[in-house]
This record gives structure tokens, C-alpha cells and sequence, in this order.
């Protein structure tokens, strides 16, 4: 792996609002086990950032989130779709092969890992953005429509999807308290990507051109 790489792996951040989030966890179970959840985060992270730099992306930034992480890659939206969808299944792909190697490990360790793997496969693909599963409709969405209507209509569902859950994970507090603060992120999120919205839109002839 070249120097680009290895920059990229030292801008990797853990965003500040997950650290109270994983000190409350360990608090109240096990360390050795929320180890391995972060453990899990960053090779899920590495994933990302291997096939970016095997495309040749720099990528700038990457922030640890609960869900898994954002990361920013030089040229943002105007990568063509190909690269997006790519790079966006570079994450689920790590934590596959995580998965498959976790076996080869002592019981005692392999059991809670495939379980962290795979709760983590299964949030990250759900399809709203802004999760690998979300990011992975929108490079289809650009391969397939090169619309931002479309674009915009997507963000909206994911939108709605997420206020709903916020919604329901609070009423059933105090059992829902993870799933509610995660919820609660990927609110916080996706409302910055709706307010930039109108920009897609607006910029619409000229950058959705430039992926044809």
C-alpha cells in the first residue's frame, strides 16, 4: 500500500458524539466486546478506503460513526456512479470477509465477532441513505436515471424512514436507547444532505452530464 493509503488511514477520525455513545456501552457490558465493535468500525472503514485507493481516489476524511463511518473522497459527487457504487461495497465486503475468517479464531472470540459482523452487515445495508445500502442506490440511481428528481425522491423516502424510526425507538424508551441515539444520527445526517438538495437539482445539466 503507497503513501496515499497510508495518509488516508491517519485522517481516520472518531467522530466526538461516539465517544460518550461507546463509553455508556462499555459502562454498561463488557470492554473486551465493544472492543471488537470498534474493532469491527474501523476494518469496515478500511474496506472503504482500500478500493478507493485501488481506483485511485484520495480520500480526504474519515470520521467514525456509530453506524459506521463517513467518508469524504476528493472529488465528492462528481466520481463517476461506476466508482461510487464500487467503493461504496467496499465496507459490506470487509466485514464479509471478517466474517469468513472469524471462524479460523478461538470460539471465545470468533462467536461475538461473526455476531458484531453481521449486525453491522445488516445495519450498513439497509437502503437509506445515508448507509452503504443507501449509497448503494444512489450510484444505481445515477448509472441507471442520471436524474436528480430522482435523486431528490430517494432522499426524501430515506427521510421519512428515518423520522419514522426516531419516532418509534423514542415511545419505546428505555429498551430502544441504542437504536434510538442511532437513529438519531442518521437524522442529524440525512438532514444535512436534504438542505443540499436544491444544489443537485440546480447543478443538474451540468454535473449529472458529466457522469453520462
Amino acid at each position: 500500500m503507497d503513501e496515499r493509503a497510508y495518509a488516508a488511514m491517519k485522517r481516520m477520525t472518531i467522530h466526538p458524539l461516539f465517544l460518550p455513545l461507546l463509553f455508556g456501552l462499555i459502562l454498561y457490558g463488557n470492554v473486551s466486546y465493544y472492543a471488537l465493535i470498534l474493532s469491527s468500525l474501523l476494518i469496515h472503514e478500511f474496506g472503504h478506503i482500500l478500493v478507493a485507493w485501488l481506483l485511485g481516489v484520495k480520500v480526504q476524511r474519515c470520521v467514525i460513526m456509530p453506524y459506521g463511518g463517513e467518508i469524504e473522497l476528493e472529488g465528492g459527487y462528481a466520481l463517476s456512479p461506476q466508482k461510487q457504487l464500487l467503493i461504496s461495497l467496499g465496507g459490506p465486503i470487509a466485514t464479509v470477509c471478517c466474517m469468513l475468517v472469524a471462524p479460523f479464531l478461538d470460539p471465545l472470540l470468533a462467536k461475538p465477532l461473526i455476531k458484531i459482523q453481521m449486525i453491522l452487515l445488516l445495519i450498513n445495508l439497509i437502503p437509506v441513505w445515508p448507509l452503504d445500502g443507501g449509497r448503494i442506490v444512489f450510484s444505481l440511481i445515477l448509472i441507471f436515471s442520471k436524474k436528480a428528481k430522482v435523486y431528490e425522491m430517494f432522499i426524501s423516502i430515506s427521510f421519512i424512514l428515518i423520522t419514522s424510526t426516531v419516532i418509534i425507538t423514542f415511545i419505546l424508551l428505555p429498551k430502544t436507547l441504542f437504536l434510538f441515539l442511532l437513529s438519531l444520527f442518521l437524522w442529524i445526517n440525512i438532514i444535512q444532505e436534504w438542505r443540499y438538495r436544491k444544489y443537485r437539482v440546480a447543478f443538474e445539466k451540468y454535473v449529472m452530464n458529466r457522469l453520462t
